[in-house]
């Protein structure tokens, strides 16, 4: 206890000099740079604590609500859950909430760890999550009720649905529970299906996808460091997909090196498995780039030894140059820091033709630059199976024009059986549906 008294002078000293350093960040590199295929990636900078801009997070005031692009319309679907994080709609149209933060508050034991429990407090986005799963139903007059669906989960983010059973990812495991269509509510235990890594200090999220046979689950599992400066005993089947058999629970490594994959998705036209990926921090308010990209069986996509394929990050000790000679460099950046966390291609047609046949993508937002990125909603077209173009805003107004409020942070994404899009808010508590004006 002595030892964390002692850090928290220290961090706000050392903090003092390194932001505003870092706040002076300039490398001539614009976000929008940084965007497709080839981005422009600067020379490194090293800090000891990375810069912070750090919105205060105020929610929504009553009838306030995000912007979206002129051929959408926004409106409220539900609020007052506890920290919802991800979406999903049953086949019946019940929408699934994912309630839940990160497991425990661990002792701090460094001047960074503190700075980003400082963050994460300024910003609202560690608001008490719920361990739970509201279930949300439209009843005769078109309106949301709220069922308590499923409780006592432990940090839930991905939900599946196979068949008639439920797949839900827990920080430290897959469990499954019988569902039987039109349930408001599960009271049964459930059973473990198979254990995942659990949590340490970074990265508690699992994100989940079932096969389209139904017969195998795909799980993003993040990093529990920034570059492995843990060691790496700690990062075993981290950072990586896994692959579930949904029978037997046993599982491997389908693709590695992916340093925080928070979603995952088939695109429809090719039927590759896609995801998004949170990078590393610490070298500059322009690296490295967050990203869009497909999954390869058996794919090393550089973490913690390079970046953005095949650029060596100094800072990783006891390279691995035939690992980073093998490095496969993402399909498509989205700029430094926008923190990924919702990924949905969407094949509906009820939205305009803008947004039919790409995905949709939730940026979280940054903490670690000025200005900010991210905390919107963007539409990214895809062609023959490859992300083109630049990305569109669909969802914005989540921070305030000065950047020093925060109302809102998007997260899952979904689809309505009316085809309309749900994203899910973790700042506002609220779970919002976009459709065509």
């Amino acid at each position: 206890m002595k030892k964390n008294l002692l850090i928290a002078p220290i961090a706000i000293a050392i903090s003092a000099s390194v932001l505003l350093s870092g706040c002076d960040d300039k490398d001539n590199v614009k976000p929008e740079q940084q965007i497709g295929a080839d981005p422009v990636l600067p020379a490194a900078k090293n800090f000891l604590l990375p810069p912070m801009q750090v919105p205060k997070g105020v929610g929504w005031k009553e009838n306030q609500l995000p912007k979206v692009a002129e051929d959408l319309k926004i409106e409220k679907v539900a609020d007052g859950f506890l920290h919802p994080r991800q979406l999903y709609t049953l086949p019946n149209g019940d929408v699934l909430v994912v309630e839940a933060n990160g497991p425990g508050t661990e002792p701090v034991t460094s001047p960074k760890q503190l700075i980003a429990g400082l963050v994460q407090g300024k910003s609202g986005k560690s608001g008490k999550g719920g361990n739970r799963i509201t279930l949300l139903r439209q009843n005769g007059e078109h309106q949301w009720e709220k069922h308590t669906f499923l409780e006592h989960l432990n940090s839930p983010f991905g939900v599946q649905l196979i068949g008639d059973t439920l797949y839900v990812a827990n920080t430290d495991s897959i469990m499954k529970y019988h569902y039987q269509t039109g349930d408001t509510q599960i009271t049964d235990p459930g059973k473990e299906l198979a254990d995942l890594p659990d949590r340490v200090n970074h990265h508690w999220t699992k994100s989940l996808l079932a096969s389209p046979d139904g017969k195998l689950l795909y799980v993003g599992v993040g990093s529990n460091s920034n570059i492995a400066e843990n060691g790496l005993d700690i990062e075993y089947r981290r950072a990586a997909v896994l692959e579930v058999d949904v029978a037997t629970g046993a599982s491997r490594i389908f693709a590695s090196g992916l340093r925080n994959p928070t979603g995952l998705q088939w695109e429809p036209q090719t039927g590759k498995l896609w995801t998004i990926v949170n990078e590393r921090d610490e070298i500059g308010a322009n690296l490295v780039p967050d990203y869009l990209t497909s999954v390869e069986d058996g794919g090393f996509y550089g973490w913690p030894y390079s970046y953005f394929g095949q650029h060596i990050d100094q800072r990783v000790k006891a390279q691995r140059p035939d690992l980073v000679a093998k490095a496969i460099k993402p399909d498509y950046a989205l700029s430094s820091h926008v923190a990924p966390l919702g990924l949905l291609f969407y094949s509906g047609s009820a939205l305009p033709a803008d947004y039919q046949g790409g995905a949709f993508i939730s940026e979280h937002g940054s903490w670690n630059r000025s200005p900010l990125s991210g905390y919107q909603v963007t539409y990214v077209s895809f062609k023959q199976g490859k992300p083109v173009g630049v990305p569109k805003p669909v969802v914005t107004g989540f921070v305030s024009d000065d950047q020093k409020e925060l109302h809102g942070a998007p997260v899952g994404l979904a689809v309505d059986k009316s085809g309309a899009l749900l994203v899910a808010d973790d700042v506002g508590n609220t779970v919002w549906r976009v459709s065509a004006k």
